[in-house]
Parts: structure tokens; sequence; C-alpha cells
């Protein structure tokens, strides 16, 4: 008798027990959370969100005058400005290459940097595209811009390529200091010296053949639709022509020219 009402009382458990499972799948199903999902999207935005932020990085080594290397092994190109070139097979050494390299060597190799984004993450080359602040020879980066420190001392020319313009006329405005100052390379060297002498006798709208405006920067537009524009000294100047139907213009500045979408010739001094 005690062994009937054992197996009862075990199979009574065993009936309850299973009935409890079944009752509780339900509640699982909704109150069990689900993992989260990290979309495609939303890792896209963090990737870009992380792109466009300051960062603070150390200098490596100064490969030239406007060309550094961080310590993770990135190349950078300083934004809106260009150095006598040092390492183009193409050319010689030019003139101020070795003392524009010496001097962004002082300001920033071996220390932390702050860089500044514009429009552009890199160039052709890969390079990053930044605008550099660093500070007094200490190892923290401060408030110092050196592409416009490299201008504004004459061991670089203001050459600005859009869409990263937010400093083009700070630094169009620190090449004239440097010139009207005759710092660096415009005391240094032969063809900036003759240029600046040249334009103090000769560039007046009457021998440049100026526009009406009396302005003296000529705004072409290349066969492949690309907006340049020449100041006197520049190789091509003497022969542009400004064809205003076509939409190509004059400019007093080049700030102006900049503003307009038109980026500086390459033949320029």
């Amino acid at each position: 008798m005690k062994k009937g009402l054992i197996l009862l009382a075990i199979f009574f458990l065993g009936f309850w027990a299973s009935q409890l499972v079944m009752s509780l799948k339900p509640f699982r199903k909704t109150t069990g959370q689900k993992p989260i999902e990290i979309t495609k999207e939303a890792t896209s935005t963090a990737a870009i969100s992380e792109i466009n932020k300051e960062e603070t990085v150390r200098v490596l080594r100064v490969i030239d005058g406007d060309t550094v290397e961080l310590a993770d092994g990135r190349k950078l190109r300083y934004i809106g400005i260009d150095t006598p070139e040092l390492f183009d097979p193409r050319k010689p050494i030019e003139c101020f290459g070795q003392e524009a390299r010496e001097e962004n060597k002082r300001l920033v190799e071996g220390k932390k940097v702050r860089l500044e984004k514009d429009i552009s993450q890199t160039d052709k080359y890969g390079r990053l595209l930044r605008y550099v602040w660093a500070g007094p020879p200490t190892d923290e980066a401060g408030n110092v811009m050196v592409n416009d420190w490299l201008v504004r001392q004459g061991f670089a020319h203001a050459s600005t390529y859009p869409p990263d313009v937010k400093y083009s006329e700070q630094f169009v405005a620190a090449e004239r200091e440097a010139r009207e100052n005759n710092r660096g390379l415009w005391a240094g060297c032969a063809t900036n010296a003759t240029m600046q002498q040249s334009d103090k006798v000769t560039n007046t709208p009457e021998t440049l053949g100026a526009g009406t405006s009396g302005c003296l920067i000529k705004g072409n537009i290349s066969s492949s639709g690309e907006k340049i524009y020449h100041v006197p000294g520049c190789g091509s100047y003497e022969k542009t022509v400004i064809d205003e139907a076509k939409g190509e213009r004059w400019f007093c500045t080049e700030a102006e020219a900049l503003t307009a979408g038109f980026r500086k010739a390459k033949n320029c001094p």
C-alpha cells in the first residue's frame, strides 16, 4: 500500500512540475531582454564623429617644412601653406627649404601637438590634412598655429586649396606681413626679393592690364573646368587672358579668389 502511495505522489509531482515549466515559457518570451544591435548607420556616425574631433598627438619626426610623421606612423601635411621643396625628384632643392625644415623641427619634433581638421580628411597621397597647434618649447600642445607661424616668419607661402579655406584670409595676411618686413625667404631668396622689387616698380593696373576694377589677380578657368588664380609674379601670369564671358574674373585679394572657389597656380613663387 505504501509503495502505491509513493508512486502516486511521484506521478502527481512530475505532472505538476511539467505544468509549471509550460506556464513559464510565454513569460520568458515576453520578458526576456533582446540583445542590443549596433546598426551600420550608428557605427558610421560614430566613425564620422571620431574623425571630426580634434586630437592631441606626438610628432615622431619632421619630414620637411610642411610635412611630419606622427608617433602612430601617420603622415600629416599642413593645410593652407607651402614651404620650399627639399625632396621633389623633379626639382632641385629650393631656396630656404632646409631652413623651413629646421624651423618646423624646432616647433614640433618630439612634442605633443593639437590637430584641427577643416573639411578634407586626407590629400591624394593619403596624408592627413590638418592645422597644427603647438606651444612654447615645452612638451604640451599650446596655442601657436604652426601653419600661420611658418608663413608669418617667412618660411612658407600661403597656398590654400578649397574646400579647406577656414584660415585662408589669415594666411594671406601673414604672408603679406612677412613680405613687407623682409622675413625669411622674402629676404634670403633672390626670386622672392626680385619679385618684391618688381611689384613695387611695375605692378600697376596700367602695366599689368588689370580689369576695369583695377584689381590685379587673374581668376582663370582651365579647359577641364578647374578654377585657378594667378598673382603678379606667377609663371603664367603674363600669358593668362581673362574672358569674363566664360565666368573668369579679376580679384583684388587672394582671399576673394579663394572664397570664390579658385586655387592658387602652382607656378607662383
